[in-house]
Formats: C-alpha cells, structure tokens, sequence
C-alpha cells in the first residue's frame, strides 16, 4: 500500500513538475506589453507622417513654383534610400553594442558593430524596450523614421540647386558616416561616447536637429547661393502648403518626442506637454519678435516659430518641467527669428529654407538649456544635481557634434563634387529642377 502511494505520487509529480517549469519560464521570459507597443506602432506612424507629407510640405511651399516638385521628390526619395540603408546596415551601426564597455574607449564607442546587419536574428518574438516590452521590430521602424527624416531636413539648405543624383549619393554616405554614428555614440547606451559622458538627448537635439543643420551649413557653403541671391526675390510660391506642413510637423512630433519613452507611461504624458508648451511658446516668440522688428506678423514667421520651438525642446523633452518648456520655447522663438533672418544677412550665406537657423541653432539651444532646465531645482524630472557640470556635458556634446559633422560632410560634398559635380548648370537652375532633374512641372495650366 505505501509502495503504491510513492507509486502514486510520482506520477502526480510527474504530471505536474512540468507544468509548475513552464510556469517558472513564462514568468522569467520578457512580456510583451501590448500598451506600449500600440503606443509605438503609433509613434511610429506619426514621425513618418513628419517626413511625407510634413516637411515635404513644409518645404515645399516655401521655394518657388519651379522647384516644388524637386523637393517633395528628395524627401521621398531619401524616405526610400535610408529605409533600405537602416535593414542593411544603419541599425546595426547605430545599436549593435559588441565591444562597448562602460567607461572605455574604443572603436565600437563610435561606431556599432554588424552582428544586426540585415536584421540578423530578428523575428516576431523579438522583444525590446527598457524593460523589454515591445516588439524589437517596432523599435526598427521607430528609429528608422528618425534616420529619415534627418538628412531630409538638410534639403531645406541647399534646395533648387543641387543635382538629383548628387543629392542621393551624397545622402547615402552622409547617413553612414555621420548619422548612424552620432545615433550610436548618444543612444547606444554603456560604452557609448557621449552616452558615457552624460549628454542628455531624449529625442534627437544633437542626433537629428544639430547633426541635420550643420550639414545643411556646410552643404550650402559648398555649393554656393543661388543665381541671383540676394539680390533676386524669391518668394515662397505657396504659404499654404508651408502653413500645412508645419501643422503636420506639430502633431507629428508628439510621436517624436513622447514616442521616445520608449512605453505608455508618465515620462510620455509629460514629453508630450512640454512639447505643445515650448512650441506654442516658440510660436508667439517668433511672431512677436518679428511684429516688433518688421512691423507686421507672417505666416512664414508664425510656421518658422513652431519648428523651432519643436526643435529646441526635442532634447529637453523627457527631463524638463513645463516652466522650463516655457522659456525654451521663448528663447528658442526670438533667438531662431534674429539667426535666420539678422545673422544670415549679415554673414550672407545662402541657407535657402533656413535649416541651419531653425534646426542647427534650435539644436544648439536646446541641447545647453537641457542642461539648466533637467533640474529637479528648476521644476525638471532629471537626475542634475550640478546644474554647471551638466551644462558643460551638454556643451560638450554640442561641440563634438558640430565638429565631427562639419568636418565629415565638407569631405563628403568635395569628394563628390570632385567625382560628379554637385550643383546643377545655371541654364538648368533657371529653367527649374522640376523639369532639368524629372522633366515634370508641378503646375501644368
């Protein structure tokens, strides 16, 4: 009989032993949360929507009727190129962290490895996420459309003179050698350059908008104004489609900024009201500062203010409390007005759609006051304790980037000028690069 009971017992055991380890499994694997990955798909979703149709737009409206088409086809084209770019070998570049170790510095604190080239060992199972609960798929797509959008924004430097051609090439390197290093060296995590060195970046000031307007500095200087600039008018042809890409960039950038919290949480809720706050007050700045200077308000001006209030609390946007959001706008509006309009003038440099103006310097700002501002002492949810050391990290990191950026891109354009020529012929500039590059107008009456 008590044979029998082991007997007994041992096949219950070995009934529910197994149930009780697949138990213990299914609680150490990673859950996927499925409110922070509807929260992702989402955000992914809205910073596409910033490149096509926002800044498509946005661009668009503000060259003349000749050239339109030219623009709205780079921002798509560039949608295309680094999309394929990103699976190949952008990822891997800007995320692999083989080799990186805290506080050392090697190769791999600038540059990733390739272990997820082509997307290596990606599946649907594949889980991600600060505290993995998101499809690594969906953070992919998310970062992809932040290597989008970046060198799309340079466009606005050297629009309606550049080759079609040239531009693609020059787009293909530049994500390689500029992007996905910078994304790497400020996001990668431990061992990353300036991850280590403490620079506060949530959602792109020094990645994208500083990396973006720098290159557009250059780009422009490279190659030279326009054919008649300064002296010609060239007035933007439609302020409509201007006025409706900003629009589109505003809400698209909700899935910028908040989306960079990576989850459905509280950082996300406040990421997303500091950003309407900044813009909204960077808006007013601008308009104001313009009122006050030119005497009237523009539609351009008011479309201007709200990227550059955009741009500023992007780096911000995760640390910082609403009254600090506030005075980033502010400063951001007024200081973006007077270097687009007053400094451009007097430096003459032919920054055509103001990338530089709004994106660089809008960068710049917003990445030191980042520093101010994350104080828990000044109404900010970050760790900065020492309100001067964190402003020096953040100077720090501004300085490397428009460093490394300036350098590698005037490289990049001479080379290319060297081998193919980088600016269209003048006969070709003042027929329009809508017909000279895609023998296609974008009005036909």
């Amino acid at each position: 009989m008590t044979l029998r009971k082991f007997a007994g017992l041992g096949a219950l055991l070995s009934i529910v032993m197994p149930g009780i380890a697949m138990a213990a499994d299914e609680v150490a694997a990673p859950a996927l949360n499925s409110g922070d990955t509807a929260w992702m798909l989402t955000s992914t979703a809205l910073v596409l929507f910033m490149t096509i149709p926002g800044l498509a737009l946005f661009y668009g409206g503000m060259v003349r009727s000749k050239n339109i088409l030219s623009v709205l086809m780079q921002c798509f084209a560039i949608t295309g190129l680094i999309s394929i770019l990103w699976v190949i070998y952008g990822y891997s570049i800007a995320f692999d962290t083989t080799g990186m170790e805290q506080g050392v510095v090697n190769f791999n604190s600038f540059f990733g490895g390739m272990g997820k080239a082509f997307l290596a060992g990606v599946t649907p199972s594949s889980i991600t996420g600060p505290a993995a609960l998101f499809p690594e798929a969906v953070f992919i797509t998310f970062q992809m459309t932040f290597a989008i959008i970046t060198p799309a924004l340079i466009v606005g430097a050297f629009a309606e003179r550049m080759k079609f051609s040239a531009m693609l090439i020059f787009m293909g390197i530049w994500f390689t050698l500029v992007y996905a290093p910078i994304a790497h060296m400020v996001w990668s995590g431990n061992g990353g350059l300036m991850w280590d060195w403490g620079v506060l970046d949530f959602a792109g000031g020094t990645v994208v908008h500083i990396n973006a307007g720098i290159a557009g500095l250059v780009a422009c200087l490279v190659l030279g104004k326009r054919k008649g600039f300064p002296t010609t008018p060239m007035a933007p042809h439609n302020l409509g489609y201007t006025l409706m890409g900003a629009a589109m960039l505003w809400v698209g950038w909700f899935g910028f900024n908040a989306g960079s919290a990576a989850a459905a949480n509280g950082t996300a809720g406040m990421a997303m009201l500091v950003t309407q706050i900044a813009t909204a007050a960077a808006a007013l700045g601008w308009m104001f500062a313009e009122w006050v200077t030119h005497g009237k308000p523009s539609a351009l001006g008011i479309a201007s203010g709200v990227v550059a209030g955009l741009v500023a609390i992007t780096p911000a946007a995760g640390t910082v409390g609403p009254m600090g959001a506030l005075v980033i706008g502010l400063a951001a509006g007024v200081v973006c007005f007077f270097c687009a309009t007053t400094l451009k003038r007097k430096l003459g440099y032919d920054d055509s759609l103001d990338a530089f103006g709004v994106h660089g310097i809008g960068g710049i700002l917003g990445a030191i006051l980042t520093g101010v501002f994350a104080a828990p002492a000044l109404g900010g949810f970050g760790t900065v304790t020492d309100i001067g050391a964190q402003v020096w990290i953040q100077i720090k990191g501004v300085g490397f980037t428009v460093i490394y950026t300036a350098i590698v891109t005037f490289i990049i354009l001479k080379v290319l000028d060297a081998v193919m020529g980088l600016r269209v012929t003048e006969e070709e500039e003042s027929v329009g690069l809508d017909l000279a590059q895609h023998n296609e107008r974008g009005y036909n009456l």
